[in-house]
């Protein structure tokens, strides 16, 4: 069973979201917040798995009310995925530097949602395919000034097939679309790239995605 918490300011998209976890009776709904100042306070007193939380809230937005979050619970306690309509890469590194494991947009199918639940929270992240765009687009036009010389030494471990998966990963490509591509199951392109991730330390796709940039290796 997956605790979550619910963290937006709009009533109904509170109500849509709950709506869409009753599909799922691993699910449960603990509580929904309407205001990020009540996140910590909350997390204090009740045990979560998952939070959902959205950008933009008063009192705080969702960056630093996951930034707050990291302060205190590490991922392995708390999962958090960022739902919003904003697909801006600012916002989609904000929210991944400040300790995000996904970013969803608020758009996705109750199946995409449950999905990507799913696997934020048996260790992995998940991000829709516009804030994919947009994290790799900003990586792309924005490469590190120097390769990080300790990233690239990790990569050493990976297998062959290994770095062929992350690498695919890193042009954008989902699972599905890689297992299209190498011609395996999707489910053998989860596990070399979870391997993959285990062997680098990227707590979950989208640091994956930062350190192969970070490591020169789209390039190469």
């Amino acid at each position: 069973m997956t605790r979550i918490l619910i963290v937006d300011d709009q009533d109904d998209i509170r109500a849509g979201i709950r709506a869409m976890l009753l599909l799922d009776p691993a699910l449960v709904v603990v509580a929904d917040l309407s205001d990020g100042l009540q996140v910590l306070p909350f997390l204090r007193d009740h045990p979560i798995d998952l939070v959902l939380m959205d950008i933009r809230m008063p009192g705080i937005d969702g960056v630093e009310a996951t930034r707050r979050i990291r302060a205190e619970h590490v991922a392995a306690e708390v999962r958090i995925i960022v739902l919003t309509t904003f697909d801006q890469d600012e916002i989609v590194l904000a929210a991944l530097r400040a300790g995000a494991n996904g970013f969803l947009s608020k758009t996705v199918s109750p199946a995409e949602l449950i999905a990507g639940i799913t696997e934020v929270v048996g260790g992995g992240g998940t991000l829709s395919a516009n804030a994919t765009a947009a994290l790799i687009g900003h990586m792309a036009d924005n490469p590190p000034p120097v390769v990080d010389q300790g990233l690239l030494r990790r990569f050493d471990y990976l297998t062959p097939r290994e770095r062929e998966m992350i690498i695919l990963v890193a042009r954008g490509l989902s699972n599905e679309e890689i297992a299209g591509q190498v011609f395996v199951s999707p489910l053998t392109v989860k596990t070399h790239v979870v391997r993959a991730m285990t062997k680098v330390g990227a707590r979950d796709r989208a640091q994956l995605v930062s350190f192969i940039f970070r490591a020169g290796l789209c390039s190469r």
